[in-house]
């Protein structure tokens, strides 16, 4: 036997026992779900999230003013922006109908009801929610997934946005991020989403070279031009024609090499060490740093001129600390990745293990949670990895409190839906059921906030 295909949810704010009885059976192609009051109409929407709500104007206490009304539809566009309204008022109540859509309403329709009328208005504001909804995904599709990239957290779409917006272009580029966040990730997503793309990538770490042997590895060298200098070798610059240079930890260049790292940038020409000829190179230079140039720059420990030329846009990579729920989510692939290369059969992480790992700061970001996680691969003895297996040290909350409670309960929510998913390993239903929503609703919530 079929089953039934399962109807939308449509919600109808609506006080009156008349109209409610009559609004339930109108709309046979929804599930009508009914509620009296704003509390009701607000358990319900969190209960069901339907993408239409009819919304009485006059609701109690106070019928003879929409006040309440529009009391109402301020707090579910407030907690539901993407839900769309339609008010239902009196003959005599445009006024307001006009202000509720001023205030976000979808549309308005005015008492008496006549069902095929306010049916064709709540069709149209569902294919609406339905193009928008595609949309997003679409566009959540595009974001965030450069190759090598994990995180779902808003400030890390942010960022990956970002990127996508400056790679094909060929504008000098400064990543600024602590150690351990992925600087060399999002360089590498430059160069791969950049016409470029098929060029070389080639990368350098000025804080790993020593100062004495920077400028050779930078500008290469002509025979002789120093002892052991046998024959002429080109520089990792020259090595990166047509492709993009990346130069990691630019705050640590000496100032020696900063006057002349300025000129290859404003003339696109370089010298080899011992040389006198220009080399004309065309690369895209992607700079990166720890540092506050700023402030080096004011303690003249860093040309300012070569700020501004490096910086002609600045991509801020955030923080483990600040990336809202990325750190479960990047525990559990690294967990997963390291135990398939281990043999090791490790199911998941214990509810003391997923608060440790939400709670403790991270200062060494991305990194140290990679590290982490190949540790526990190996030294975890059970099934599933205790607070003790990941000794970390947890001390007092020192994030400034949040007062918006649209903030925080978009935070909390976050860390449920990455709490769940992490203890169910990605089981929708497990999800849902630890969740204790319906699995559309977990789906809603998943795109909501752009988890997959």
């Amino acid at each position: 036997m079929a089953r039934k295909p399962k109807l939308k949810p449509l919600l109808v704010v609506e006080d009156d026992p008349g109209l409610q009885s009559q609004l339930r059976w109108c709309f046979d192609g929804y599930e009508v779900i009914i509620a009296g009051d704003r509390e009701a109409a607000m358990n319900q929407l969190r209960k069901h999230r339907p993408a239409v709500v009819t919304l009485d104007l006059g609701l109690p206490p106070d019928p003879a003013n929409a006040s309440e009304g529009l009391a109402t539809l301020v707090e579910i566009l407030s907690e539901f922006p993407l839900t769309k309204v339609i008010v239902v008022t009196g003959n005599d109540d445009r006024e307001n109908a006009v202000r509720a859509v001023s205030q976000g309403a979808y549309d308005f329709y005015q008492k008496p009801v006549e069902p095929e009328i306010l049916g064709m208005i709540i069709d149209r504001a569902h294919a609406l929610h339905d193009l928008e909804e595609e949309h997003r995904q679409l566009q959540q599709a595009r974001i965030s997934q450069l190759e090598g990239v994990i995180g779902a957290s808003p400030q890390m779409q942010k960022a990956c946005r970002m990127v996508e917006k400056v790679a094909p272009s060929d504008v000098t580029t400064l990543l600024l991020g602590e150690s351990g966040t992925g600087k060399e990730l999002f360089a590498r997503s430059l160069h791969t989403l950049s016409p470029r793309s098929g060029g070389p990538f080639v990368a350098i770490n000025c804080a790993a070279i020593p100062e004495a042997l920077l400028e050779s590895e930078l500008f290469g060298y002509e025979k002789g031009a120093f002892t052991g200098a046998s024959r002429q070798t080109k520089g990792k610059i020259e090595y990166a024609e047509g492709g993009t240079f990346f130069l990691d930890e630019v705050g640590d260049l000496p100032m020696a090499l900063q006057a002349k790292m300025l000129r290859f940038l404003q003339e696109r020409v370089i010298e080899r060490v011992g040389g006198h000829k220009e080399i004309p190179v065309n690369v895209r230079i992607v700079c990166a740093t720890h540092q506050d140039l700023p402030r080096l720059a004011e303690e003249r420990k860093f040309r300012e001129d070569l700020y501004y030329r490096i910086s002609e846009i600045s991509i801020r990579i955030p923080p483990l600390r600040e990336r809202e729920g990325d750190e479960l989510m990047l525990a559990r692939v690294f967990l997963d990745r390291f135990s398939s290369k281990n043999g090791r059969a490790l199911k998941g992480f214990s509810r003391e293990a997923l608060d440790a790992i939400e709670q403790y700061p991270w200062p060494g970001n991305v990194r140290e949670l990679e590290n982490k996680m190949k540790r526990v691969n190996i030294m975890a003895e059970g099934e599933y990895v205790t607070a003790a297996d990941l000794e970390l040290t947890v001390g007092e909350d020192s994030q400034p409190v949040m007062l918006s409670l649209r903030q925080v309960r978009e935070v909390a929510e976050r860390k449920a839906l990455q709490r769940a998913l992490t203890l169910s390993k990605g089981n929708m239903s497990q999800a849902a059921e630890l969740l204790e929503v319906s699995r559309p609703t977990l789906y809603d919530l998943l795109n909501k906030y752009g988890l997959k």
